[in-house]
């Protein structure tokens, strides 16, 4: 089974290459266009936005269909959008053909988790999603920085060709290896958006979207934060990303996911607030950068894993909810974002990272009860993965 999951991540490899290298390549992008950082840091926000408003319609669109088709389906437009992308004269354009790129994004990673909880038993749902969306991280660690290095030296179109290569790639990978696995379809757009009801999904939910919006409030404009070599910090981040969902997997699985989403939260929110410190010198960037991607990405595993528990009855609606609240948050952290750059530079983006970081951990810790607080009330609780736990 696990075999059947490598095809599954190296799509999530070619999506999180497409959506994250345009934090490293805003340079090269605003001198080709003739536009400043900020907005072309808007190609994420943009990226972001049409990903969260498209996922439910679209998963309620296909639902009918076999997920390997599906796969291949989203793998197929998120190429086509890409070409696009790299072959678009103006800024408007290229605004545009992001949102084909993400029509297909939005499709894919949800669709991957829920084929992924699909061919794996219970007790290692959470290292088989961490397998999946590691496919992410490994991207931020290598894709990332190859693709910002490849945009200085070659031009930010040329990364974009290596991305669309990326999703041949995974096309291919997918259709030779990956099952033709069925899941129940649903009804319309108004049964997929029913769990909105639910006061632990939207709690879950909006963690997740302060999480994202916090972390990529600097994540989007990390090349004004830094005046240090910028792959060489991208590529550290990433490589602790890898680290930190690989862990995230494991000790989600043994511990529960509760102690994971509130140690990774309010560790992650410090570290935004260390960036000055982190900006002294090269070395200490890198620790620094590790450090924040270990703990950033510790949190997803367990994300998921609270989404599969609070929806069991229909995995893939609860991962394509967890996906849009992520993309909104990248959104209100591109908006927000690029305004703090405009009106107060590197110090106020750090200032608004850490606030964000903060009111997410508030909230988390306001909301997330434990499993034997919702029993006495009466509601569905949340098992722990954990052998013998009582976490919530």
């Amino acid at each position: 089974m696990t075999t059947r999951l490598y095809p599954l991540a190296l799509g999530n490899f070619a999506v999180g290459t497409g959506m994250f290298v345009t934090a490293g390549l805003l340079p090269p992008i605003s001198r080709d266009l003739g536009i400043s950082p900020s907005a072309a840091g808007q190609l994420m926000t943009v990226f972001a936005l049409a990903y969260a408003v498209l996922s439910p319609v679209l998963a309620a669109v296909t639902a009918r269909l076999s997920r390997k088709r599906l796969l291949l389906l989203a793998l197929a437009v998120f190429v086509v959008g890409n070409t696009l992308t790299a072959l678009a004269p103006t800024y408007s354009l290229v605004m545009a053909t992001r949102v084909v790129a993400a029509a297909g994004a939005a499709m894919f990673t949800p669709t991957a988790s829920g084929v992924a909880t699909a061919l794996t038993s219970p007790e290692r749902r959470g290292r088989a999603l961490a397998l999946v969306m590691g496919g992410l991280t490994v991207s931020s660690a290598i894709g990332v920085p190859l693709g910002t290095w490849l945009g200085g030296v070659s031009g930010w179109r040329t990364t974009i060709w290596l991305v669309v290569a990326l999703g041949v790639l995974g096309f291919a990978a997918v259709a030779a290896v990956v099952p033709n696995v069925r899941i129940a379809a649903t009804g319309g757009l108004a049964e997929r958006l029913a769990p909105l009801a639910d006061r632990r999904v939207l709690a879950v939910l909006t963690t997740q979207f302060l999480m994202f919006a916090a972390a990529f409030a600097a994540y989007t404009y990390i090349g004004s934060l830094f005046d240090l070599p910028l792959p060489a910090v991208l590529w550290a981040w990433g490589l602790g990303g890898i680290v930190g969902n690989q862990l995230g997997g494991r000790l989600t699985d043994a511990y529960g996911p509760r102690r994971m989403v509130l140690i990774g939260l309010a560790a992650s929110t410090v570290f935004m607030g260390l960036i000055p410190v982190a900006n002294l010198a090269l070395p200490v960037a890198l620790v620094w950068a590790f450090l924040w991607g270990v703990l950033g990405w510790l949190i997803a595993p367990a994300q998921q894993y609270r989404t599969v528990a609070a929806v069991p009855g229909n995995v893939p609606i609860g991962l394509g909810l967890l996906s849009s609240a992520q993309y909104f948050g990248l959104f209100v952290a591109g908006i927000t974002g690029g305004l703090a750059l405009d009106r107060y530079g590197r110090a106020g983006v750090i200032v608004l990272a850490t606030a964000l970081g903060v009111v997410a951990v508030l909230f988390t810790v306001a909301t997330y009860r434990p499993v034997a607080e919702a029993a006495r009330e009466g509601e569905p609780v949340e098992v722990s993965p954990g052998p013998g736990s009582s976490r919530g």
